[in-house]
């Protein structure tokens, strides 16, 4: 553990109650992608608050603080801000029974099931502990509050919004996610950490009719079905066992009555990969398979795709990774560890890609130890609660310090003279 680390540790201690408070309040209210407007205030003003430089809207509701002391490199602190249109079920104290419009209108639950409540609260609590001791570090800090990650916009919309002209251009960008695993460890890789993620509604059209007259309709129900079954086989017969893929069909939305066969079918499906040939060869054969489907039926036309999200895979930089694995192995000990690729996406990686500068994305795990260790026992990890999940929540204690200190100890390895890793 360096100098700054060690100065930290009682702060670090001391804060927590106060982000204890923040998270929970976070928790309570969560906001829906691109509608992260209360979020966005609560952590531009807390900037704001320790002497950042606090810019406002940029991307919609992304907010990036500036602390320029002296010279030195440029780290970029990320953390994104959005919650999911469901309804929570973890029966904690501080649950959300928040609900919002989504972007068709729909009134649904809101719920921060993904942790990204939890990820504001660490840039926060790093951000005042950063400004709170400049006299350890030199260099410049861009906290960046992110929107719109579970939709896969965010980070774009940002970009798109002028952030590589109107922001100093960092020298490592530096991102952690909370998921399951034991509380109190953090999981660090090299190369792919995150798998790309595409997101595709495909629209089969048929010819309606009477449920009693089959004969005189084309019917989309039959084709959804048959396109379905057949689109399981591309990872089980056209993919090489050597090479993970998933794909996965989460609605089939047909008709709205039982005697009424409808005009039309829709699909929404979403595949991960962790090979850009893999991706583009598992995007082509959904097309391939849709467009049979529809010719094996007499569709009056072809289907029609639309894109609904898409994430690129999350590859760290090998050399920026070998530094932080050796300072988290200094400052945690056997809590950290190489971690597998995990098949969750992310759009963090697009701020290193358009700025083209090395980025590394780490995992902290949240799951309460105890009950890690006997869902592990048992061979029953798969039935933990897991992000996105209704009933999902990490344990704060001792996530809540991991993630601070953890992200403290990152951009150490850039901003002190004396790294963790020399």
């Amino acid at each position: 553990m360096n100098s700054f680390m060690t100065a930290l540790t009682v702060r670090v201690d001391e804060l927590l109650p106060e982000l204890e408070a923040i998270y929970k309040d976070l928790h309570q209210n969560p906001e829906l992608s691109m509608q992260e407007v209360r979020t966005a205030r609560i952590a531009a003003d807390y900037l704001a608050a320790q002497g950042f430089e606090v810019t406002r809207a940029v991307g919609v509701t992304g907010v990036v603080g500036v602390l320029r002391n002296g010279e030195g490199p440029t780290v970029m602190l990320r953390a994104d801000m959005d919650a999911l249109p469901m309804k929570e079920a973890t029966g904690l104290p501080y649950a959300s029974i928040a609900t919002s419009k989504d972007e068709d209108g729909v009134e649904v639950g809101v719920a921060h099931a993904c942790g990204h409540d939890l990820h504001v609260t660490w840039l926060m609590g790093a951000a005042r502990l950063l400004a709170e001791h400049r006299e350890s570090w030199k260099g410049t800090i861009l906290a960046v509050f992110q929107p719109g990650e579970e939709v896969g916009r965010g980070a774009q919309s940002m970009m798109d919004d002028g952030m590589a002209k109107r922001f100093p251009k960092p020298d490592i960008i530096l991102g952690q996610h909370v998921m399951v695993g034991e509380a109190g460890t953090v999981g660090y890789r090299s190369g792919t950490i995150l798998s790309a993620g595409d997101s595709i509604k495909v629209k089969l059209f048929g010819r309606g009719s009477h449920g009693s007259q089959p004969q005189t309709s084309i019917d989309p129900v039959i084709m959804a079905a048959a396109t379905t079954m057949r689109l399981q086989t591309i990872v089980s017969r056209e993919i090489a066992p050597s090479d993970s893929a998933v794909l996965t069909i989460g609605a089939l939305q047909a008709g709205t009555k039982e005697n009424i066969i409808p005009d039309d079918a829709t699909l929404k499906l979403n595949i991960r990969t962790y090979d850009e040939d893999v991706r583009d060869y598992m995007l082509s054969a959904i097309r391939r398979i849709c467009c049979a489907e529809c010719t094996a039926s007499n569709s009056p036309q072809e289907p029609e795709f639309t894109t609904l999200s898409s994430y690129p895979l999350t590859e760290n930089d090998a050399q920026a990774t070998a530094r932080i694995a050796h300072a988290f192995e200094t400052q945690f000990g056997d809590r950290a560890h190489e971690t597998p690729p995990a098949a969750a996406s992310e759009d963090f990686s697009v701020f290193g890609r358009r700025w083209e500068v090395p980025y590394v994305f780490w995992i902290v795990g949240g799951t309460d130890p105890q009950v890690y260790a006997k869902a592990k026992a048992d061979k029953q990890l798969n039935l933990l609660p897991s992000n996105h999940s209704p009933k999902y929540a990490p344990t704060l204690n001792p996530t809540l310090k991991t993630g601070l200190q953890a992200m403290l100890c990152a951009a150490a390895e850039w901003l002190c003279e004396e790294k963790v890793s020399t």
